[in-house]
């Protein structure tokens, strides 16, 4: 609980750093507290150059940020979010210290110097090194030490956003991928304290000025479905494109590291030259599109550029989040498609507004996969409830889409282009990369689903594994009985009940014999008794045994 709060606190500090650190160089390279917000005009500094600024801004930018995330910390390039999912994951959690001030800088010259990113990726990761340090200070044990990166995440989103569940439930859904009592305590105390903190500095205030809006026609809820569909479309379109940048930076780019944000940001320049809205994070631009200020076309001219404008400043190295870009291309997607129905639904189509809020949030649940983060961000980050309930319908409905459409996130690709697999071992490890079906045990024998309560515990007692499989009349599998059920149900059955053994047996999530044995860990590790059993790809029959000892086994057999 100390360190949670302590942690939370330096979340809370970075976070005003940070910000600070963004409106400074914002101000010192466009001459605008935010320039999203007068797009076209010229610098105060230098009014000669009139508009024209913008191309010379992110060339300065990264003359100034690539030669220091070159020589300190490489890790500070790019979004940040997938770097500390592998930190969790493969590394103990561990996260150099030095990307807490690399990435802070690196961050705030990136968004003020131009480049079209967020906040969300870089704070996420300079709280997260803060929690990290301070539970190698302290030596904490591994599982601390990962719960205190998480509690850093939520302090950072936490205080940038105003948005104190937000960053709890970010933290447990993305950071760690799981939720626990012990999580869920450290990170709201963490949260909590960055946010005290966070509006002290910033104010209580939400990050967009929205009216009420109410659903007045059950034939909104449609249009509403039919929105978050196209969303987890358009979520993942951003997410391959984003991508293809990046691999089309790396092939074009043939000089010294430390110079290609520069080389890089002339291209950029001309984008914001073209379209001078996607400049920094565009918060304003955003919020002008859920009040109707945009035509049809001008919204997807505007959902293009942000795409390209924050694949081409991640593309040449720069560093920023993926976040609120995400919200941006929704509240373009969500306009657009709200004036469209409206324009053909007038009566029944409901406000404008509604449907950008609602997009804003289906295009981060089907890039990132994340939908109770996407629910709570999208009502903190706007105050807005009127719109719960179509918001909550096309999210779930934007995450379903995107797990059909693919099996990464915008997060997760990242990784799993440079080989790195989060269920999978770690590179070099011991054990991890065998198929199940070289460490697996011989099959025990499988229990007849009529065996009695009494029975099977006698079975159970005596065969040396906390449960065994259950087969059917005709000798197909059915699933696994576990002794702490036998045991619970003898417990509550009075003896003239007695119960069959098929009643109480569950299929455990299948377990294959060619899968990759650090997949199968982890549905071992979720799984009620000491053993799961192992099936055979073509017929789901079960041909052996996976358990804790033969896993550890895989150690011995490579040694």
């Amino acid at each position: 609980m100390v360190l949670a709060v302590a942690i939370g606190a330096g979340a809370g500090a970075g976070s005003v750093v940070f910000r600070w650190c963004i409106k400074t160089f914002t101000h010192l390279f466009s001459g605008h507290t935010d320039y999203a917000a007068s797009p076209g005009a010229s610098n105060p500094h230098m009014p000669w150059l009139g508009p024209y600024f913008v191309v010379l801004a992110p060339v300065v930018g990264g003359l100034l940020y690539g030669p220091l995330v070159n020589r300190f910390a490489k890790e500070a390039r790019g979004h940040g979010v997938p770097e500390v999912m592998l930190a969790v994951t493969q590394r103990g959690g561990r996260i150099s210290p030095k990307i807490a001030v690399v990435k802070t800088l690196a961050s705030a010259l990136t968004i003020g110097s131009g480049g079209s990113v967020g906040r969300e990726g870089p704070i996420v990761q300079i709280g997260s090194a803060l929690g990290s340090t301070l539970g190698r200070v302290t030596k904490v044990t591994e599982g601390r030490m990962k719960l205190l990166v998480a509690c850093g995440a939520a302090g950072g989103i936490a205080a940038t956003f105003n948005a104190p569940l937000a960053g709890v439930f970010f933290a447990m859904e993305l950071i760690l991928g799981t939720f626990s009592a012990e999580a869920f305590g450290a990170t709201v105390l963490a949260s909590v304290t960055a946010s005290v903190i966070g509006r002290a500095a910033f104010g209580d205030t939400a990050f967009l000025n929205l009216p009420d809006f109410h659903v007045d026609h059950l034939t909104q809820y449609g249009l509403f479905a039919a929105l978050g569909i196209g969303a987890a479309v358009v979520g993942m379109g951003f997410a391959r494109f984003l991508y293809l940048i990046e691999d089309a930076c790396d092939w074009l780019w043939r000089g010294p590291e430390w110079l290609r944000p520069a080389a890089g940001g002339l291209l950029l320049g001309l984008v914001l030259l073209a379209l001078p809205e996607m400049y920094g994070v565009g918060y304003p631009v955003l919020q002008k599109a859920t009040e109707s200020g945009y035509a049809i076309g001008f919204l997807l001219l505007l959902l293009v550029g942000k795409m390209l404008a924050t694949s081409l400043t991640i593309g040449i190295g720069g560093s920023g989040g993926v976040f609120a870009p995400s919200l941006f291309i929704g509240a373009m997607l969500g306009s657009a498609y709200g004036i469209g129905v409206h324009h053909l639904l007038p009566r029944s189509a409901g406000a404008v507004g509604a449907y950008a809020l609602v997009g804003m949030g289906a295009v981060f649940a089907g890039a990132a996969r994340a939908p109770i983060t996407a629910v709570v961000i999208l009502f903190e980050l706007t105050g807005e409830y009127s719109i719960i309930l179509p918001l909550m319908l096309a999210i779930v409905l934007a995450t379903a889409t995107s797990h059909l459409l693919s099996g990464d996130t915008i997060y997760t690709l990242k990784l799993r282009r440079r080989g790195i697999d989060l269920e999978g071992a770690a590179p070099g490890a011991r054990i991890g990369t065998q198929h199940v079906g070289c460490v697996m045990e011989p099959l025990p024998s499988a229990l007849p689903a009529s065996t009695t309560l009494a029975d099977s515990a006698d079975l159970l007692s005596l065969s040396g594994h906390g449960a065994l499989p259950v087969v059917d009349d005709s000798g197909h599998y059915v699933g696994v009985v576990t002794a702490q059920a036998v045991a619970e149900a003898l417990a509550e059955q009075p003896e003239d009940a007695p119960t069959l053994i098929g009643q109480l047996a569950e299929a455990p999530a299948p377990v294959l014999a060619d899968q990759p044995l650090a997949q199968a860990l982890h549905i071992l590790l979720s799984a009620a008794g000491t053993g799961v059993p192992v099936l055979d790809s073509a017929h789901g029959n079960p041909v052996g045994w996976l358990s804790h000892q033969s896993a550890l086994r895989a150690v011995h057999r490579t040694a």
